[in-house]
């Protein structure tokens, strides 16, 4: 029996490859980790640096303790089963009027993750609506062998490589996926999406963080980490992340940037050449 998702839900996810809106956290929690963010934005200059917007739940104890939420991790437990580990955390954040976006890919192309079913959880910490550049999906393109892509490097697109997948889409027949702050989407890592440039008037800023059961396996490196956030993991394939003490805690901080290194290299295992994104 599901936890939080209803049948309806889970069969969706199954068929679509996603499911949205899943209420999280109330408007007090999100004024008040956006607050967070952004002090310490405010604190360096006005923006996180590449490198920090990757493996974030190692420099930031709030976000460390946000992916171990019962209220994310239910409705993912719904999905992939009780054991579960989080293997990143991205933030997604643009500015009002950026031309940022991100093309039509498939995550299962590059981050090199097998062995079961990785899910993304999308949290909008405010809002993500059409006009935003909120995300939008090809329902059904989970299913079958990925889509060929191809790396094009454009400057304002927002994935490391630019890639891109290289066979014609029909936006006729895409979802939008609009959330209100505070509420997330589940969507799986072979499902084909892509978002649109911010024209709206505040900021978009959302996290994702990706879960897998404790069976996925990296195929595209040597080495990669994961934080157990739920259950046993009776495998070991992915060295363990520490728990943040504090933000910036300098033994998670040397951490992340070994952990950094290693999914870079990863993304970028098959490129022509590299980019200072992550």
């Amino acid at each position: 029996m599901s936890k939080v998702l209803s049948e309806g839900q889970v069969a969706q996810y199954r068929e679509d490859g996603y499911v949205f809106p899943v209420p999280v956290l109330a408007a007090d929690e999100v004024a008040e980790l956006r607050g967070r963010l952004e002090a310490f934005e405010a604190g360096q200059g006005g923006k996180l640096e590449p490198v920090q917007r990757n493996k974030s739940h190692l420099l930031f104890k709030w976000l460390d303790d946000l992916i171990r939420d019962p209220r994310i991790l239910d409705p993912v437990e719904d999905l992939i089963g009780p054991d579960i580990l989080c293997w990143n955390t991205l933030f997604w954040i643009k500015e009002a009027g950026s031309p940022s976006f991100v093309s039509w890919h498939q995550d299962i192309t590059y981050w090199g993750l097998a062995g079961g079913e990785v899910v993304t959880a999308w949290l909008a910490l405010s809002p993500a609506s059409e006009a935003a550049g909120c995300m939008r999906v090809l329902p059904g393109t989970h299913i079958g062998d990925p889509m060929r892509h191809e790396d094009r490097y454009d400057e304002a697109n927002m994935l490391t490589r630019g890639q891109e997948i290289a066979e014609p889409i029909d936006e006729g027949d895409a979802v939008l996926m609009p959330l209100e702050p505070g509420e997330m989407s589940l969507h799986s890592v072979r499902l084909a999406h892509a978002s649109g440039s911010n024209n709206a008037p505040d900021r978009r800023i959302g996290v994702s963080i990706h879960y897998m059961p404790t069976s996925a396996y990296q195929s595209a490196g040597d080495w990669d980490s994961a934080a157990l956030v739920r259950g046993e993991d009776v495998h070991g394939h992915f060295e363990p992340t520490p728990r943040v003490a504090a933000d910036l805690d300098p033994d998670a901080v040397a951490f992340h940037d070994r952990a950094t290194r290693a999914v870079r290299e990863i993304l970028y295992s098959d490129a022509e050449r590299q980019t200072g994104r992550l």
